[in-house]
C-alpha cells in the first residue's frame, strides 16, 4: 500500500486526471468515481436534474433503456423511445419529438454510442444536429461505456453536455471506475440541481482541500496506477491510429460473420452495415445453439465469447475486439468459432476465417 498523502500515487492521480479530457477532446473537467458504468449514470442524473424532471431516453438495444430505469427509480419522469431492432435511433423522430415539446418540459436527452447488447452505434453528431434544429435547451447525455478508445468520439466538437464512460472495456483496467465528463452547460445545471447526494455531489469533490476529494474518501489505488498505464499506451498508439486499428479488426470481424452467414444460422444484430459497432459485433445464430458453441469455444479452446443480453442466450453471442487487441488476437477468436461451428456440424455459408483473412491482408 503506497502512501496516499504524497508521493508517487498523487503523481499518478494528477497524470490521469490531465490525460482523460484529452481523451474525449474536450477543455471540461472529468469526474471519477468508484463503481462501474451505472455509477456514471446515477452520478450524471443526480448532478444535473431535479426530482420531478422529465428525461427523453433514445434506446437503440438494451442499456439506455437500464439508465431509464435508473432514472425513474430515482424520482425523474422518462420518456422512452425505442429504434426498431436492430437500428439506430432515427434523429428525424428526435427533432419532431423536441419540436412538438414546445414548452421546454424534457430537461435531458439520454442515449448510448454503442449499445453493448445489440452492437448498434448512434450517430452522436446527428442528434445532436437534430436537438439544434429543434431549438431545444435539453442537456445531451451520452453513454460512451462501450465505445471510448475504440470508436471516434468528439465530446466538444459534437457538442455533448456529458459524456460517460467506464475502465473496463476500451480503457483495458480492471472494473471500478467510472469517468463523467461535464462540460459548461451541465455544470451550470448543476447549482440548482435537488438530486444531488454527498457521494456524487460535483461541488464536494472540487472543493478546495486534500487531494482525496475527488474520490470522495480514500482514492481507488490500483486502478488508478492500471489506468494510467493505459492513458500511456492510448497516447503513444495515438487516437486516430487507435480508431484506425479498431475498424480495421472490425471490418475482420464483419467478414466473417458475413461469409458465415445463412439462412437458418448466423446472422448480424446490427441490420445497418453503418451502423454496426467497432468495438463489438453481435450476433445472431437461428437454428445453432449459441451456449451449446460457447461452452465449446470456453471449455475446448479456452475461448470466453460474450453472452446474447437481453434475449434468449442460445440465440446470441458477442465477440468483443476491443482496448488492447491485434490481429491474431482476432483471427484466434475466429478460428475458436468455426471450429466450434464445425464441431456441431452447424450450417455456415462460408469459410470466416478465409474472409477475415482475405479483409486483412487488403488492408
Amino acid at each position: 500500500m503506497p502512501d496516499i498523502y504524497e508521493g508517487d500515487l498523487t503523481t499518478v492521480i494528477d497524470e490521469v486526471f490531465d490525460r482523460l479530457p484529452r481523451l474525449v477532446g474536450t477543455a471540461s473537467r472529468v469526474f471519477v468515481p468508484i463503481g462501474n458504468g451505472h455509477a456514471g449514470w446515477e452520478m450524471a442524473l443526480a448532478n444535473t436534474l431535479s426530482r420531478g424532471d422529465l428525461v427523453l431516453v433514445l434506446d437503440c438495444g438494451r442499456f439506455a433503456a437500464i439508465w431509464a430505469e435508473m432514472a425513474e427509480f430515482n424520482g425523474l419522469r422518462v420518456e422512452l423511445i425505442t429504434a426498431e431492432h436492430g437500428a439506430a435511433i432515427d434523429p428525424s423522430v428526435l427533432e419532431e419529438r423536441l419540436r412538438a415539446d414546445s414548452g421546454h418540459e424534457i430537461k435531458a436527452v439520454l442515449t448510448v454510442h454503442v449499445d453493448t447488447a445489440t452492437s448498434v452505434r448512434n450517430d452522436v453528431p446527428a442528434l445532436r444536429a437534430a436537438i439544434d434544429a429543434a431549438g431545444h435547451p435539453a442537456l445531451f447525455m451520452v453513454d460512451c461505456i462501450a465505445s471510448m478508445g475504440c470508436e471516434r468520439f468528439e465530446m466538444d466538437a459534437w457538442g455533448v453536455d456529458v459524456t460517460i464512460a467506464a475502465a473496463q472495456k476500451g480503457l483495458m483496467t480492471p472494473p471500478g471506475l467510472a469517468m463523467v465528463w461535464a462540460g459548461p452547460k451541465a455544470l451550470a445545471a448543476h447549482e440548482h440541481a435537488d438530486l444531488r447526494t454527498r457521494y456524487w455531489d460535483w461541488t464536494y469533490r472540487t472543493e478546495d482541500g486534500p487531494y482525496y476529494l475527488r474520490f470522495c474518501g480514500t482514492p481507488p489505488v490500483s486502478h488508478l496506477f492500471g489506468l494510467a498505464e493505459a492513458l500511456r499506451m492510448i497516447d503513444e498508439e495515438g487516437l486516430e491510429a487507435r480508431w484506425e486499428r479498431h475498424e480495421r479488426l472490425a471490418d475482420a470481424v464483419r467478414a466473417a460473420v458475413s461469409a458465415w452467414s445463412t439462412p437458418g444460422g448466423i446472422d448480424f444484430v446490427a441490420t445497418h452495415p453503418h451502423q454496426r459497432s467497432h468495438s463489438v459485433t453481435t450476433i445472431t445464430t437461428g437454428t445453432i445453439d449459441a451456449s451449446r458453441m460457447r461452452e465449446i469455444s470456453r471449455v475446448s479452446m479456452g475461448v470466453t465469447l460474450g453472452l446474447g443480453i437481453g434475449g434468449d442466450e442460445s440465440a446470441s453471442f458477442r465477440i468483443g475486439h476491443m482496448g488492447h487487441t491485434n490481429a491474431p488476437t482476432v483471427l484466434g477468436v475466429l478460428g475458436t468459432i468455426e471450429t466450434a461451428l464445425t464441431a456441431m456440424d452447424a450450417p455456415m455459408g462460408g469459410s470466416g476465417v478465409a474472409a477475415a483473412a482475405a479483409t486483412l491482408a487488403a488492408d
